[in-house]
């Protein structure tokens, strides 16, 4: 198709000015999914222009979960996040940001086709059947956008995400099987999860993700939901080993809050458990948490230590008190800590 004969477009100049923008920085790989993901990305996107994320593909739900099904594509859905969160801060980032989130709404009355369908789904989807390459119309996506850094998916086919679900029924302990993403994340009001894995088991890794991670000056895991978001990224073998063999200096980023619908009950040091459990021989260098989701400072500094790494507490969540991340005071803690090593 003569559209896409040419090589990849630049970034738009309308999106950037000379001088806009950070220096070039460390290079950096950000790992997860969702909220969490778009968390970090807003916050790195402001310290360096070598960023690139490495995102879920496991969603089964709303938009991301019709196109999985229907078109046999990858979950767009966290990949349309990340990429409206490395939009610049102009005119054109902020647009093209609101159209990528846009969501159509049917009528009363109307059961549309397009109802409650992602525009930037429909946008990466046809990128998609036009190249035929996954990573390239992801690449196209972020020129248009003007991303600050690129968006890769963590595995070449879509995953699916399933769990053991442990709950009392009549006084009794039963074991259930939790399967899709979307069961998973809400699993927690009923019952304890654990023995989580993905399908197919050996799924071949993005080639472009693992190059990226053996060559980043830092890593940073997290933050995001715990089992859905976080976790993946260490049970798809090829993943872990890349994470485990990399060079690049690895950071952990710790959720707001701890009591989720996915990991309640759960402690800070839960949270690193799981970790542990999964993948024993990723360490970290450091553990970025924020004061008030760690209840024993002592214990979970041993468990960081546990992991080869230091515990670091910043405030980094918004002023108003809810569990959501402030991109500046994360860009903070993040900038004291590549400076630090």
């Amino acid at each position: 198709m003569a559209l896409f004969s040419g090589s990849l477009p630049l970034v738009p100049p309308a999106a950037r000015r000379k001088g806009d923008g950070p220096g070039p920085g460390p290079s950096v790989v950000a790992l997860g999914g969702g909220h969490g993901l778009s968390a970090s990305l807003s916050a790195l996107r402001l310290l360096t222009q070598e960023l690139t994320a490495v995102v879920t593909v496991a969603d089964d739900g709303g938009s991301s979960g019709r196109l999985r099904r229907e078109l046999g594509v990858l979950p767009p859905g966290d990949l349309r996040m990340a990429l409206a969160a490395l939009c610049d801060d102009t005119d054109w980032g902020r647009t093209w940001r609101d159209v990528m989130q846009h969501r159509f709404t049917s009528r009363d009355g109307v059961e549309g086709s397009l109802d409650d369908h992602a525009m930037g789904n429909l946008l990466i989807v046809t990128l998609w059947e036009l190249l035929g390459d996954p990573v390239a119309g992801l690449q196209w996506a972020g020129a248009l956008l003007g991303a600050r850094g690129r968006v890769l998916p963590m595995a070449s086919v879509p995953l699916t995400i399933e769990g053991d679900l442990l709950s009392e029924v009549q006084g009794s302990l039963r074991v259930t099987t939790v399967t899709g993403q979307a069961r998973l994340a809400v699993a927690a009001d009923t019952g304890n999860v654990s023995n989580v894995r993905l399908l197919p088991a050996a799924a071949p890794a993005c080639r472009d993700a693992l190059e990226a991670i053996e060559l980043a000056d830092w890593v940073v895991l997290g933050p995001g939901s715990w089992y859905t978001s976080v976790l993946p990224h260490l049970l798809l073998p090829e993943l872990r080993d890349a994470l485990c063999r990399t060079s690049a200096k690895r950071c952990l980023t710790m959720n707001l809050t701890n009591d989720t619908k996915e990991t309640q009950g759960m402690s800070a040091v839960d949270h690193l458990s799981v970790i542990s459990r999964y993948a024993p021989d990723f360490t970290v260098d450091v553990v970025l948490a924020d004061p008030a989701v760690v209840t024993d400072r002592e214990e979970f500094e041993r468990a960081v230590a546990g992991m080869g790494g230091r515990a670091v507490f910043g405030t980094v969540g918004v002023s108003t008190g809810k569990p959501v991340h402030d991109p500046l005071r994360l860009a903070t803690s993040y900038n004291d800590m590549f400076g630090e090593n």
